[in-house]
Protein backbone atom coordinates (compact mmCIF):
# COMPACT_ATOMS: atom_id res chain seq x y z
CA UNK A 1 0.00 0.00 0.00
CA UNK A 2 0.86 3.65 -1.28
CA UNK A 3 1.69 6.40 1.65
CA UNK A 4 -0.02 8.83 -0.58
CA UNK A 5 3.70 10.15 -1.26
CA UNK A 6 5.60 10.14 1.74
CA UNK A 7 8.89 8.89 2.53
CA UNK A 8 11.46 9.36 4.78
CA UNK A 9 14.13 8.91 2.34
CA UNK A 10 15.79 12.41 1.17
CA UNK A 11 18.63 13.75 -1.63
CA UNK A 12 20.65 16.23 -0.84
CA UNK A 13 23.82 17.74 -2.40
CA UNK A 14 25.38 17.07 0.32
CA UNK A 15 23.40 13.72 1.89
CA UNK A 16 21.51 11.22 1.19
CA UNK A 17 19.05 9.05 3.61
CA UNK A 18 17.73 5.99 1.83
CA UNK A 19 14.64 4.21 3.52
CA UNK A 20 13.53 0.78 3.00
CA UNK A 21 10.14 2.34 1.46
CA UNK A 22 12.10 3.94 -1.28
CA UNK A 23 13.62 0.26 -2.05
CA UNK A 24 13.71 -0.55 -5.55
CA UNK A 25 15.36 -3.95 -6.61
CA UNK A 26 17.34 -4.60 -10.08
CA UNK A 27 19.55 -7.39 -11.54
CA UNK A 28 23.31 -7.13 -11.39
CA UNK A 29 26.32 -8.75 -13.80
CA UNK A 30 27.72 -11.36 -11.94
CA UNK A 31 25.19 -12.07 -9.46
CA UNK A 32 23.48 -15.34 -9.87
CA UNK A 33 19.54 -15.71 -8.68
CA UNK A 34 19.84 -12.21 -6.65
CA UNK A 35 18.47 -8.93 -7.03
CA UNK A 36 20.66 -5.48 -5.26
CA UNK A 37 19.46 -2.69 -3.90
CA UNK A 38 22.31 0.56 -5.17
CA UNK A 39 22.39 2.38 -2.46
CA UNK A 40 25.67 5.00 -3.33
CA UNK A 41 26.94 5.23 -6.29
CA UNK A 42 29.02 7.50 -8.76
CA UNK A 43 25.59 8.91 -10.11
CA UNK A 44 25.03 10.37 -6.74
CA UNK A 45 28.67 11.87 -6.61
CA UNK A 46 30.34 9.39 -4.37
CA UNK A 47 33.74 7.79 -5.11
CA UNK A 48 32.75 4.69 -3.87
CA UNK A 49 29.69 2.23 -4.15
CA UNK A 50 27.13 0.47 -1.91
CA UNK A 51 24.46 -2.01 -2.44
CA UNK A 52 22.50 -4.66 -0.14
CA UNK A 53 22.63 -8.17 -2.03
CA UNK A 54 19.75 -10.44 -1.59
CA UNK A 55 20.49 -13.93 -2.76
CA UNK A 56 18.21 -16.66 -3.08
CA UNK A 57 19.68 -20.17 -1.77
CA UNK A 58 22.22 -21.70 -4.23
CA UNK A 59 22.59 -18.26 -5.99
CA UNK A 60 25.95 -16.63 -6.35
CA UNK A 61 28.06 -13.56 -6.58
CA UNK A 62 31.41 -13.52 -8.78
CA UNK A 63 34.81 -11.79 -8.19
CA UNK A 64 34.40 -8.36 -9.99
CA UNK A 65 37.59 -5.64 -11.09
CA UNK A 66 37.73 -3.67 -8.30
CA UNK A 67 38.18 -4.48 -4.15
CA UNK A 68 35.19 -5.33 -2.34
CA UNK A 69 34.69 -5.45 1.36
CA UNK A 70 31.33 -8.01 2.25
CA UNK A 71 29.85 -7.95 5.47
CA UNK A 72 26.21 -10.47 6.00
CA UNK A 73 23.04 -9.02 7.88
CA UNK A 74 21.41 -11.80 7.55
CA UNK A 75 21.80 -15.67 6.45
CA UNK A 76 24.33 -18.00 5.68
CA UNK A 77 27.07 -17.45 2.46
CA UNK A 78 29.91 -19.83 1.51
CA UNK A 79 33.03 -17.85 0.23
CA UNK A 80 34.94 -20.37 -1.45
CA UNK A 81 38.80 -18.78 -2.94
CA UNK A 82 42.07 -20.21 -4.40
CA UNK A 83 42.86 -20.84 -0.96
CA UNK A 84 40.39 -21.75 1.65
CA UNK A 85 36.99 -22.20 2.25
CA UNK A 86 34.86 -20.42 4.53
CA UNK A 87 30.97 -20.16 5.69
CA UNK A 88 30.21 -16.92 7.15
CA UNK A 89 27.36 -16.18 9.43
CA UNK A 90 25.35 -12.70 10.12
CA UNK A 91 28.39 -10.30 11.38
CA UNK A 92 31.16 -12.14 9.05
CA UNK A 93 32.80 -10.39 6.97
CA UNK A 94 35.30 -10.41 3.98
CA UNK A 95 37.89 -7.99 2.56
CA UNK A 96 38.25 -9.25 -1.05
CA UNK A 97 41.07 -7.66 -3.18
CA UNK A 98 40.36 -6.83 -7.05
CA UNK A 99 41.98 -9.71 -9.03
CA UNK A 100 41.51 -12.42 -6.53
CA UNK A 101 39.30 -15.42 -7.72
CA UNK A 102 36.28 -16.52 -5.25
CA UNK A 103 33.05 -17.60 -5.78
CA UNK A 104 30.41 -16.41 -2.81
CA UNK A 105 27.14 -18.77 -3.25
CA UNK A 106 24.07 -18.07 -0.64
CA UNK A 107 23.93 -21.51 2.27
CA UNK A 108 20.56 -20.11 2.79
CA UNK A 109 18.44 -16.64 1.33
CA UNK A 110 21.45 -14.09 2.46
CA UNK A 111 21.64 -10.36 2.37
CA UNK A 112 24.88 -8.89 2.48
CA UNK A 113 26.35 -5.73 2.11
CA UNK A 114 29.02 -4.85 -0.65
CA UNK A 115 31.25 -1.84 -0.77
CA UNK A 116 33.40 -1.40 -3.84
CA UNK A 117 36.19 1.25 -4.48
CA UNK A 118 38.70 1.38 -7.23
CA UNK A 119 41.83 0.89 -5.55
CA UNK A 120 44.28 4.27 -4.84
CA UNK A 121 47.78 2.83 -4.51
CA UNK A 122 50.68 4.48 -1.84
CA UNK A 123 54.17 5.07 -2.00
CA UNK A 124 56.26 4.18 0.57
CA UNK A 125 57.45 7.11 2.59
CA UNK A 126 60.60 5.98 2.90
CA UNK A 127 61.43 4.56 -0.25
CA UNK A 128 60.60 4.94 -3.96
CA UNK A 129 58.03 1.91 -4.11
CA UNK A 130 54.79 1.11 -4.23
CA UNK A 131 53.40 -0.20 -0.74
CA UNK A 132 51.69 -3.82 -1.36
CA UNK A 133 48.05 -4.07 -2.49
CA UNK A 134 46.31 -5.68 0.79
CA UNK A 135 45.48 -9.55 0.97
CA UNK A 136 42.62 -10.87 1.33
CA UNK A 137 40.88 -11.13 4.87
CA UNK A 138 38.33 -12.99 6.02
CA UNK A 139 37.13 -12.10 10.26
CA UNK A 140 33.83 -11.67 12.33
CA UNK A 141 32.89 -8.76 13.84
CA UNK A 142 32.57 -10.41 17.40
CA UNK A 143 35.92 -11.14 17.44
CA UNK A 144 37.24 -7.59 17.15
CA UNK A 145 38.06 -6.45 20.19
CA UNK A 146 35.70 -3.10 21.28
CA UNK A 147 37.51 0.37 21.70
CA UNK A 148 35.74 3.51 23.47
CA UNK A 149 35.69 6.41 21.19
CA UNK A 150 37.55 9.07 22.35
CA UNK A 151 37.28 7.50 25.64
CA UNK A 152 33.37 7.08 26.24
CA UNK A 153 32.32 3.66 27.44
CA UNK A 154 28.88 4.47 25.74
CA UNK A 155 30.02 4.55 22.22
CA UNK A 156 31.92 1.35 21.17
CA UNK A 157 34.09 0.86 18.10
CA UNK A 158 35.24 -2.11 16.08
CA UNK A 159 37.08 -1.58 13.80
CA UNK A 160 36.94 -4.47 11.00
CA UNK A 161 39.99 -3.66 8.32
CA UNK A 162 43.68 -3.35 9.78
CA UNK A 163 44.95 0.60 10.12
CA UNK A 164 47.66 -0.29 7.84
CA UNK A 165 48.60 1.97 5.06
CA UNK A 166 48.14 -0.44 2.60
CA UNK A 167 44.44 0.09 2.71
CA UNK A 168 42.58 3.15 1.21
CA UNK A 169 39.46 2.55 2.97
CA UNK A 170 38.10 1.30 6.63
CA UNK A 171 34.88 -0.08 7.76
CA UNK A 172 33.94 -0.11 11.50
CA UNK A 173 30.80 -0.77 13.90
CA UNK A 174 29.80 1.74 15.76
CA UNK A 175 27.29 0.56 18.87
CA UNK A 176 25.34 3.52 20.96
CA UNK A 177 24.30 3.07 24.66
CA UNK A 178 20.61 3.87 24.96
CA UNK A 179 20.72 8.11 24.89
CA UNK A 180 24.72 8.34 23.99
CA UNK A 181 25.68 10.79 21.19
CA UNK A 182 28.68 12.08 19.24
CA UNK A 183 31.22 14.38 20.92
CA UNK A 184 30.80 16.84 18.61
CA UNK A 185 29.36 17.51 14.91
CA UNK A 186 31.90 16.51 12.77
CA UNK A 187 33.12 18.26 9.47
CA UNK A 188 35.77 16.21 7.46
CA UNK A 189 37.18 15.12 4.17
CA UNK A 190 36.46 11.71 4.31
CA UNK A 191 33.03 10.33 2.78
CA UNK A 192 30.62 7.92 4.45
CA UNK A 193 28.55 5.06 3.63
CA UNK A 194 26.40 3.99 6.68
CA UNK A 195 23.88 0.91 7.08
CA UNK A 196 21.78 1.25 10.20
CA UNK A 197 22.20 -2.27 11.73
CA UNK A 198 20.01 -2.16 15.14
CA UNK A 199 18.02 -0.02 17.03
CA UNK A 200 17.54 3.79 16.21
CA UNK A 201 18.05 7.80 16.91
CA UNK A 202 18.32 11.25 15.12
CA UNK A 203 21.09 12.27 12.43
CA UNK A 204 22.49 15.55 11.58
CA UNK A 205 23.08 16.07 8.13
CA UNK A 206 23.66 19.07 6.95
CA UNK A 207 21.36 21.39 7.90
CA UNK A 208 18.44 18.56 8.48
CA UNK A 209 17.49 15.90 11.16
CA UNK A 210 15.96 12.99 10.65
CA UNK A 211 14.77 9.95 12.65
CA UNK A 212 16.78 6.96 11.37
CA UNK A 213 16.43 2.88 12.33
CA UNK A 214 17.49 -0.17 11.27
CA UNK A 215 17.97 -0.64 7.60
CA UNK A 216 18.18 2.80 6.76
CA UNK A 217 21.34 3.68 4.35
CA UNK A 218 23.22 6.79 4.54
CA UNK A 219 25.49 8.49 2.17
CA UNK A 220 27.53 11.64 3.47
CA UNK A 221 29.84 13.80 1.16
CA UNK A 222 33.21 14.96 2.06
CA UNK A 223 32.53 17.86 4.33
CA UNK A 224 29.10 17.21 5.23
CA UNK A 225 27.98 18.26 8.77
CA UNK A 226 27.33 15.02 10.48
CA UNK A 227 26.07 14.42 13.87
CA UNK A 228 24.11 11.08 15.50
CA UNK A 229 22.64 10.64 19.16
CA UNK A 230 21.13 7.03 19.83
CA UNK A 231 16.93 7.02 21.04
CA UNK A 232 15.26 4.33 22.48
CA UNK A 233 15.83 1.62 25.51
CA UNK A 234 17.79 -0.71 23.12
CA UNK A 235 21.33 0.16 21.92
CA UNK A 236 22.15 1.78 18.23
CA UNK A 237 24.49 0.84 15.98
CA UNK A 238 25.83 0.82 12.65
CA UNK A 239 28.14 -0.10 9.75
CA UNK A 240 30.32 2.60 8.76
CA UNK A 241 32.85 2.74 5.35
CA UNK A 242 35.29 5.72 5.01
CA UNK A 243 38.04 6.87 2.89
CA UNK A 244 41.23 6.16 4.67
CA UNK A 245 45.04 6.48 4.74
CA UNK A 246 45.62 8.42 0.99
CA UNK A 247 46.23 12.06 0.47
CA UNK A 248 43.23 14.00 -0.15
CA UNK A 249 45.29 15.42 -3.86
CA UNK A 250 44.86 11.80 -4.70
Amino acid sequence: MHNLGHTRSANRRDHLLHTPDAFVRSPLPGLARGMVIVHVSAAAGAAFTQYTAEIEPGGTLEPADTQRFVYVVSGEIDLATEFAFRSLAPAGYAYLPAGSTFLITARTAARIVVIEKPYQPVMSTTESAEVAAPAMLIGSEPDVVSTALNGDPDLQVRALLPAAPAFDFAVNTMTYAPGAALSQVEVHVMEHGLLMLEGGGIYRLGDAWYPVTAGDVIWMAPFCPQWFGALGKQPAKYLIYKDWNRHPLG
